[in-house]
């Protein structure tokens, strides 16, 4: 083989080992596979309700709630049970009721009504394995009168105060009698402070803006013995209406579940008198009779029960009271704020103006109602002048102020 040959054949071979130790192409991209949508993380809830899901007041309010998480919480729904009251369930207990919730694999059960505080802290000490929450009740405050639940148990609520207030400031500029009649649930220190928190509304308004002599104002609070009528049980919050009327006052400012002031303001304004209503709780309240609605302080229960479920559906739940104000920035968001108050028909345009005005005042701070002095109806000094009551002092108002007429405390 000639030398030119040999070269040649050499360089071949070495051409293939060079190319067989070299480094395979990196294969030609590819589309990635689509990713999979994490799949929700499902949990249930339960509601008990001390009424009818459908009041057009306190227990809707809560229904609506309920249905914003599941609007908003992927994953998420809830069971709930209505009516519970001696009234339309006799002989049916709240532990019955969790114990149905939890067969069907409900861990966190929200009870909403002061009248389920008692039997909320015993099932809670009995089915340590669940949540709840009692809205309107103060066990888990651990700064106020009554701390005594367990790891298990916490409570929120709403300062409907301010929603009160803003009733009481409209009815005042409203009305032509002087006269306002509050048609109250039972009595406790809730419906205490509640019905205060109108009256201050009222007085503030009547004075400062209306510049009447605050001893013109007449006050009036009737109790019918619980949140909504039990016949047999309570007093006909339909005739207590009525009867207010019949005494000149023009006037029904509502603190009870359900419509009947509102209803007999209808019925009444329809035959002619000019008389007016507030509702309460719900709010659309006004839609039962909206020629004599002047509006509704309205609880939105949306935001706070979304981020308590949330917060448990994460395990980053944790025991605390919480009482959530409004969003002065937007007092009707449907997403940030607690309680809300929605404008009547009835309400002239200058006085929505005037009450607009005091909805500011409030937000800044320019006015505050609970500061002193503020004297309780037995003549006591309560809040001296100067001074602003604390969340303990307005949480736990002990008796009507001075200024209403009513009853402070149940009869004996």
């Amino acid at each position: 083989m000639s030398k030119r040959v040999l070269l040649v054949v050499t360089l071949i071979a070495l051409a293939a080992l060079i190319a067989a130790c070299a480094p395979a192409p990196a294969p030609a991209p590819t589309a990635a596979p689509p990713t999979a949508a994490p799949k929700a993380v499902g949990i249930t809830f339960g509601v008990v309700l001390v009424g009818p899901y459908n009041d057009h007041g306190w227990s809707e309010a809560h229904y609506t709630g309920a249905q914003y998480v599941k609007s908003k919480l992927p994953g998420s729904d809830f069971i709930y049970i209505d009516k519970l009251n001696p009234a339309d369930r006799p002989g049916t207990t709240l532990e019955q009721v969790v114990n149905d919730m939890k067969s069907k694999g409900v861990k966190l059960v929200l009870t909403t009504s002061d009248d389920f505080q008692t039997d909320t802290l015993t099932v809670a000490q009995k089915f340590s394995d669940m949540t709840f929450i009692n809205v309107s009740g103060d066990h888990a405050w651990k700064d106020g009168n009554n701390f005594k639940a367990p790891a298990n148990l916490g409570n929120f609520m709403g300062k409907m105060e301010y929603g009160k207030m803003i009733a009481g400031c409209a009815a005042a500029l409203t009305t032509q009698t002087g006269k306002l009649g509050y048609l109250g649930p039972l009595i406790n220190d809730e419906t205490r402070r509640l019905a205060a928190s109108v009256y201050l509304g009222a007085k503030h308004c009547w004075v400062n803006v209306a510049k009447k002599n605050a001893a013109d104002l007449k006050f009036d609070v009737k109790w019918i013995g619980f949140w909504f009528n039990i016949p047999g049980v309570t007093l006909d919050p339909t005739k207590v209406a009525n009867d207010f009327f019949n005494a000149g006052n023009d006037i029904v400012i509502s603190g009870i579940d359900t419509t009947e002031a509102l209803v007999v303001a209808g019925q009444r304004g329809a035959k002619g008198e000019k008389v007016w209503a507030v509702s309460y709780d719900y709010k659309d309240g006004c839609k039962e009779a909206e020629n004599v609605c002047l509006g509704v302080p309205y609880f939105n229960w949306g935001p706070r029960y979304l981020k308590t479920v949330q917060a448990f559906r994460d395990g980053q739940w944790k025991q605390a009271w919480e009482w959530d104000g409004p969003d002065w920035k937007d007092l009707n968001s449907p997403d940030t704020s607690a309680v809300g108050f929605t404008f009547g028909k009835a309400l002239s345009a200058d006085n929505k103006t005037k009450v607009e005005a005091f909805i500011k005042g409030l937000a800044d701070g320019s006015i505050n109602l609970w500061k002193g002095p503020l004297t309780l109806q037995d003549g006591k000094v309560y809040v001296k002048d100067g001074a602003t009551a604390t969340d303990k002092e307005i949480w736990y108002l002990p008796q009507l102020l001075q200024g209403m007429t009513g009853q402070s405390a149940p009869t004996k």
